[in-house]
């Protein structure tokens, strides 16, 4: 720490350092003084909670000393809060002094308040002077410090000094030894220290290695139990010398194959299944099954045997023709491979003929069809029939966030005499795969039943005709305001200005993780909150949030890159043009006309349509109108194809989610450049994040496929009237946008817009719109069925 040495060293090193350390111990002159040079220098510091009267211990002293530090950094120096690092003081617990009994417990509420406290800054701490009371006891000093730095992670802590090799899964622990710890971590009894001395007597000379077998380094394990249990825990390192060993032992590559590794498959898919491991760690596992099966690959040749092992069955899954979301497809591929399944899995648009075929000559035992837009529904349903043409009896699943068990009961099982199941959730599908492949005609009866009473569920719904819809249209006011450019704007929107658009709800849900968890992470403004807060909230759920914030660091992490290599990837165009509505149409440019469908609900007292948000022809106001169309780019696509060819799923997923997350985040920052500026309706909005990811602003923005303008083949109307190659985006034959990190849709300004919901049609409707699409008879009849 002296300074000297300090400053020699910044100016010989490169890149980006970390100054250990600095802190307010020698007065505010210095610590300013030495803090202007370090950013001078671009780099981060280490803060210690030290002040002029010394080291702070208790959780007043601490925050006290790190808010002071943090206000002369930021609003003085004008430091970069992201390089500030806290190191609130680990100190030793366990003394016998009482007044030392507090002391991991307040550092751990320092951690927290922290994090929630002060935006941006980084906490740090030497974790082994936690256990100073324990020298010449290892194995409780490790154990300590893995019980201590799971709860610190969980408050926020984001790096720590510890010796990485000698930690231990929290579970792996005792209970008898990790209560002992929480004890006295947070001061829990007037005996702690004496119990968790008196253990440690028990323990003493053990060692970390040998209190678990569940540590794949031990190496009184078998090489067969370690890989074994490498594969459950997702770790790689060490695993190409682990699986010469397992080859040696076990004598070929399909044993190995055969035993161990689908064995660590086995046990992923049966704890992600009970809801003990969580979707990124299910991921992982695969990834190291992945690279172990490459590794082995070359042997099971030279062994000139291509048997594979005992699969729990054989699955052909596909993105349906026309469409190119796959996210929900590549965690599903994981997670079947996780519980056995060999899995054939054929891409994105894919005929259906493709896919049949391909069921057949591998002698599928299931078929899985995906898809996110809506025409991928009429495909799915072309699949069931081709499956029934060739007299087929495999089962059909389907899925992606457009199918329902609604539209799968009424449009596609009657399409096919063999078994039709919609999932709407990944961790379902090795589930009724089971049951399909083995308790077969108990499942579907009890399915089929259940579809027969959706199918009837249809005719109790009250709908108005369509005239009498027409009838209780609303009557609007009209003061459209002139945009100040019209016509078309290319554009690009960075990473770094769209990560403060990013919802991270819909995250969270991609990856089959309650949106509640989305409170902890960093969202709108906050770094992070407690874990405790799910805990209290949503059934003790801790580990969820702890894995939760792990994910949420990792996503950073992409994030951060995406923003140094791809910053300027995310491409947008808009088009600004006069529009009138006539009926249910709009009219944009005096060219382009887009039927639009109006609600019929019953119990509605005003049936809506997009159009009675546009001023009618026959009124003589000029109105106005956007569209849009925004994508991460092909450079982010890039990126996420290369971690999928390398075998990275976990990246590759990441990647994905986040990808989809950026488009729809620089729709909406882009979306709010159009109100306040580009057309300049709300000009006065005022700069609020929280309300931005509300949607608490005037105007809608409409995204084609989605229910409030469900027609998929808008999109071409859009393409005519603004190229959508422009921002990069291709369009396929179903309306399907590539990239698939893509949105695209229409822009009101209308004060009223925001409260559109939408209703269900009905048949005379759905023949109105078809004829206002401008069909011929028979492609009328081909659109209605």
């Amino acid at each position: 720490s002296k300074w000297n040495v300090i400053t020699a060293g910044l100016e010989c090193l490169q890149g980006k350092g970390i100054v250990n350390s600095i802190s307010l111990k020698d007065g505010e002159q210095t610590f300013k003084k030495r803090a202007q040079f370090i950013k001078e220098m671009g780099a981060a510091t280490v803060v210690m909670a030290f002040d002029e009267n010394g080291q702070a211990s208790s959780f007043e002293r601490r925050i006290e000393v790190c808010k002071r530090a943090y206000d002369i950094l930021t609003k003085e120096i004008n430091f970069n809060p992201q390089d500030i690092i806290f190191d609130p003081n680990v100190l030793a617990v366990a003394t016998g002094i009482d007044e030392h009994n507090n002391y991991a417990k307040d550092f751990l509420s320092a951690v927290e308040w922290i994090k929630t406290n002060l935006p941006g800054a980084k906490v740090s701490g030497g974790v082994s002077n936690l256990s100073f009371s324990f020298r010449g006891n290892n194995f409780v000093r490790e154990a300590m410090h893995s019980v201590f730095l799971y709860h610190a992670i969980k408050r926020g802590m984001d790096m720590a000094i510890v010796n990485a090799g000698a930690i231990m899964p929290y579970d792996d622990i005792s209970d008898e030894l990790r209560t002992a710890i929480e004890d006295v971590l947070f001061n829990r009894t007037a005996n702690a220290t004496d119990k968790l001395i008196s253990v440690a007597e028990s323990l003493k000379g053990e060692t970390a290695k040998e209190s678990s077998d569940s540590l794949s380094e031990s190496s009184s394990l078998m090489p067969d139990k370690r890989l074994e249990i490498m594969v459950q825990k997702g770790r790689e390192n060490g695993l190409e010398e682990c699986l010469k060993e397992t080859h040696n032992q076990l004598g070929s590559a399909i044993a190995v194959i055969d035993g161990p590794l689908m064995a660590g498959m086995n046990h992923v898919g049966q704890l992600f299944g009970e809801g003990k491991m969580f979707l990124p760690q299910v991921v992982k596992s695969a990834r190291t099954m992945k690279s172990a099966v490459a590794w082995l690959n070359p042997l099971i040749e030279a062994e000139k045997s291509q048997k594979g092992g005992q699969k729990a069955g054989k699955i052909v899954i596909a993105t349906v023709k026309g469409d190119v979301h796959d996210i929900g497809k590549n965690i599903v591929t994981v997670i079947m491979r996780c519980n056995g399944f060999e899995v054939i899995d054929l891409g994105v648009m894919v005929p259906g003929e493709t896919i049949v075929q391909k069921a057949i000559d591998e002698k599928a035992d299931v078929v899985a069809v995906s898809g996110l837009i809506t025409p991928s529904l009429e495909e799915m349903r072309h699949i069931a029939q081709i499956m029934e043409m060739h007299k087929l009896s495999i089962p059909l699943m389907v899925g992606g966030a457009t199918t329902s068990p609604l539209h799968t009961a009424v449009k596609i099982a009657p399409e096919y005499s063999g078994p039709v199941v919609h999932t709407h959730d990944a961790a379902m599908m090795p589930i009724v795969a089971q049951q399909l492949l083995h308790n077969r005609d108990e499942f579907m009866e009890k399915w089929n039943a259940k579809q027969q009473l959706l199918r009837s569920s249809i005719k109790d719904r009250e709908l108005l005709s369509l005239n009498d819809a027409r009838e209780r249209k609303p009557h609007f006011n009209y003061s459209p305001v002139i945009p100040h450019k019209m016509g078309i704007t290319e554009t690009v929107i960075t990473v770094a200005e769209a990560r403060s658009f990013i919802n991270w709800r819909p995250f969270f849900a991609a990856w089959k993780m309650d949106a509640d968890l989305a409170n902890i992470a960093q969202v709108r403004g906050c770094d992070c909150k407690r874990a405790e807060w799910l805990a209290n909230h949503k059934n003790g759920e801790i580990d969820k949030a702890a894995e939760a914030m792990q994910l949420f660091k990792e996503a950073n992490n992409v994030l951060d890159h995406f923003q140094e290599v791809a910053n300027n990837s995310i491409k947008a165009v808009f088009g600004l043009w006069r529009a009138t509505s006539k009926g249910d149409d709009i009219i944009i440019d005096s060219r382009i006309t887009i039927p639009m469908l109006r609600q019929q609900l019953m119990e509605k007292q005003t049936t809506l349509a997009l159009s009675d948000f546009i001023a009618p022809s026959d009124s003589g106001i000029n109105d106005y109108i956007g569209t849009f169309a925004v994508t991460a780019g092909t450079q982010i696509a890039s990126m996420i194809e290369y971690q999928r060819k390398k075998g990275d799923d976990f990246q590759a997923l990441l990647m994905q989610t986040l990808a989809d997350r950026l488009a729809e985040a620089s729709t909406e920052c882009l979306h709010k450049f159009i109100r306040t500026a580009a057309w300049g309706y709300s000009s006065n909005e005022p700069s609020n994040p929280t309300n931005v990811l509300s949607q608490y602003y005037q105007g809608i923005r409409p995204a084609v496929g989605y229910p409030s303008m469900p027609d998929q083949s808008v999109i071409f109307k859009v393409d005519q009237l603004m190229p959508l190659k422009m921002a990069g985006i291709e369009v396929t034959e179903n309306g399907a946008m590539n990239p698939a990190a893509s949105t695209c849709g229409l822009i009101f300004s209308h004060p009223d817009s925001r409260y559109f919901m939408v209703g269900i049609i009905g048949d005379d409707q759905r023949a109105d719109y078809a004829k206002r699409k401008g069909l011929t008879e028979s492609e009328l009849k081909k659109w209605l069925k």
